[in-house]
């Protein structure tokens, strides 16, 4: 199995790397367009604020070779509001993989949602095994919005888009990395989805 975690300086990359480790999986670092289109499956992580992390994307033409990628690729955390349409912060013009706008939580309440949260409405092979309601961990401010592509959704101040799938792109808004056995299995399932 060979995995690729695109490298474009906007990800957090040890933890994610240590969780495929702990699967028995050495993730490959790379922001190589010929590693990446070879690669079984593709993890596209991303911590920070959308518009820099675009321009990132931009800079390296990795912005074009994603959308593009056959296999399956799974956005964490920024990495799926990435593949949304558009992102509120920073007024980010996305990858238009998921046809979803990526919205802010409002005043009303705590920003960032930073914690454990239940998701639900589990919908995707990617939660073989994984049980509704289960706890996974969130730490963001903005929240891609219900849509056709939820394949599983969070309650905080409204109901959002927590994972989204769309052919063989896959994105989870939670950090399956730090969510314990739950995400643990998460990961282990998009290792097992058959391409």
């Amino acid at each position: 199995m060979k995995l690729v975690i695109i490298d474009y300086g906007a990800g957090n990359i040890k933890s994610i790397q240590f969780a495929f480790k702990r699967l028995g999986i050495d993730a490959i670092l790379s922001s190589n367009p010929e590693i990446i289109t070879s690669a079984d499956r593709v993890i596209f992580p991303g911590v920070g604020e959308a518009s820099s992390a675009m321009k990132m994307l931009k800079k390296s033409g990795l912005d074009k070779l994603i959308p593009t990628l056959k296999q399956p690729v799974l956005g964490i955390c920024l990495g799926m509001q990435l593949m949304c349409n558009s992102s509120e912060e920073g007024n980010t013009k996305g990858l238009g993989i998921f046809n979803v706008d990526v919205k802010r939580f409002s005043s009303v309440v705590k920003v960032p949602q930073m914690g454990w949260n239940t998701i639900n409405e589990l919908k995707s092979k990617l939660f073989a095994n994984i049980k509704e309601g289960e706890f996974m961990y969130l730490v963001h401010s903005f929240y891609a919005e219900m849509c056709q592509e939820a394949i599983s959704s969070t309650h905080y101040q409204l109901d959002y888009a927590s994972a989204l799938q769309k052919d063989n792109f896959y994105g989870v808004q939670f950090h399956p990395e730090k969510s314990s056995l739950a995400g643990e299995q998460v990961l282990k399932n998009f290792i097992n989805i058959k391409s």
